[in-house]
């Protein structure tokens, strides 16, 4: 029996399944789509810089839709002070985790650093761990690399995790590949440096007692089963975004739910809705949302052309759903087109 079908005996992680914090991905119109395809997969914001919130648009950066729980808030820094006030804001503006980023592949140093140079820091980590647990009663936990450069022994991952869950951190997201803080940029670091999953499973093996999640180059349901065999949870970043239609199927995979009965007419519609509520409450523009369901008809009959109106600049003076209506309209057209980009009649 695999971890897809079969539900565990003992109760299910909270962290069994869910989404990367992606920048300029993850926003709460994106966590919106995501939780309509889901009921159970954690959601988790961009990161937001502890400066960006004490001394920036904190609403702008922490304002959610109730629907969103669970939603975790991701972190970016490293003074425990500053991470203590960010963490306690994030609490009262409702979110269900405090997530500390020392994953992103930041060559900064100086205070006020984030992301994986923290990983050569273990105890300035766990001393914002201790900080951020003293104010807040939600889990704080920590998204992290398996190594930073050319440090590639599993014994830098072990002391990392060892040291900063002695300071209270029971949840651990494991990007199975190393940072490198010279010579790649952070898009390289999600491709170039290997995946070794290996060390994730170790992890577990040698910390039975923390939740222990893996992270990184994982596009498929049959992925997501594999890794349940040894570890508590999984979190799948671009393929959730380019093809969020998968989520539709991990709350009976890995949930043991009823089998889903969303239609993608019916996911549009809802989309739709929320634009209008969106532009009303926060005069958010529709296409600031439509952005993030481009992927909705992935590997579909008409999706391109679908997604060209979506994306179309000449129609963004016209309301939301009446861009849906031409959408819906182009997916029951002809779908068979020598030059999709020449054939739409748009004004």
């Amino acid at each position: 029996m695999t971890a897809a079908l079969t539900p565990a005996a003992l109760p299910l992680s909270p962290w069994r399944t869910s989404v990367a914090p992606m920048l300029d991905w993850s926003d709460k119109h994106c966590r919106y789509l995501h939780r309509l395809l889901s009921r159970h997969t954690r959601l988790y914001t961009e990161m937001v810089t502890t400066g960006a919130l004490l001394h920036g648009d904190a609403r702008r950066h922490l304002r959610f839709d109730a629907q969103e729980h669970p939603v975790a808030l991701q972190l970016g820094g490293s003074e425990p002070s500053d991470l203590a006030r960010a963490a306690k804001l994030g609490v009262d503006w409702g979110y269900d985790e405090i997530n500390l980023n020392c994953g992103c592949p930041s060559e900064r140093v100086q205070r006020g650093a984030f992301g994986a140079c923290l990983m050569a820091e273990p105890a300035l980590v766990a001393d914002g761990i201790k900080a951020m647990r003293d104010v807040v009663s939600v889990p704080v936990t920590v998204k992290h690399r398996i190594g930073i450069d050319k440090v590639e022994s599993y014994e830098f991952v072990r002391d990392f995790v060892g040291q900063v869950s002695e300071a209270g951190c029971e949840v651990f997201i494991v990007h199975a590949r190393n940072a490198w803080l010279q010579g790649l940029s952070p898009k390289e670091n999600r491709d170039i440096p290997p995946l070794r999953y290996e060390l994730a499973h170790r992890l577990k093996q040698d910390f039975p007692a923390l939740t222990i999640c893996v992270n990184g180059g994982i596009t498929t349901n049959a992925q997501i089963a594999e890794h349940l065999q040894h570890l508590d949870g999984v979190m799948v970043g671009r393929e959730a975004y380019h093809n969020p239609w998968l989520l539709t199927s991990w709350d009976e995979a890995f949930y043991g739910a009823p089998a889903s009965t969303l239609t993608r007419e019916a996911v549009e519609e809802q989309m739709v809705a929320y634009m209008e509520q969106e532009a009303i409450e926060d005069g958010t523009p529709w296409y600031a949302i439509a952005r993030h369901m481009l992927g909705l008809r992935h590997g579909l009959r008409g999706a391109r052309r679908w997604r060209q109106i979506w994306s179309d600049h000449r129609l963004k003076p016209l309301p939301p759903r009446e861009v849906w209506a031409m959408a819906q309209e182009s997916v029951l057209q002809v779908p068979y087109v020598s030059n999709p980009e020449t054939s739409l009649n748009l004004p």
